[in-house]
């Protein structure tokens, strides 16, 4: 079993089946990584905040859209993450649990858009 306070070295996106998804068109996935590097820092900060605040009910609506911002890049592991947060968010979680969650979705996005612009400086070759 893994420790549950460590990333996986896996890649945290599939970046075969982004790149299926988009039909390997090359110029669209970059536009698409593009607007997720600028729109998803807030979101990830604007979680922080609503968890903190214990604001269940915002916690579960920025949930759910960094889980579909996360799904539509093939980034797996974090989406399941985010979707753990929406749920706590929907049915009521307790602190610790929710905490616990929000350090589990933090550890899932570290290091991902570093991730992602190395493949984006790759794609661009």
């Amino acid at each position: 079993m893994t420790d549950t306070n460590q990333r996986s070295n896996e890649s945290a996106i599939d970046f075969a089946e982004l790149l299926a998804r988009v039909d390997n068109d090359r110029e669209l996935l970059l536009d698409l990584m593009s607007i997720f590097k600028e729109d998803f820092p807030r979101h990830v900060r604007e979680l922080s905040d609503v968890v903190a605040a214990r604001d269940l009910k915002k916690m579960s609506v920025v949930s759910h859209t960094l889980k579909g911002m996360l799904a539509n890049l093939a980034v797996t592991r974090a989406t399941s993450a985010a979707a753990k947060l929406e749920l706590l968010g929907r049915e009521g979680g307790g602190e610790s649990e929710i905490a616990e969650a929000h350090r589990a979705f933090q550890r899932e996005v570290q290091g991902l858009l570093p991730e992602m612009e190395a493949y984006m400086a790759e794609v661009q070759r």
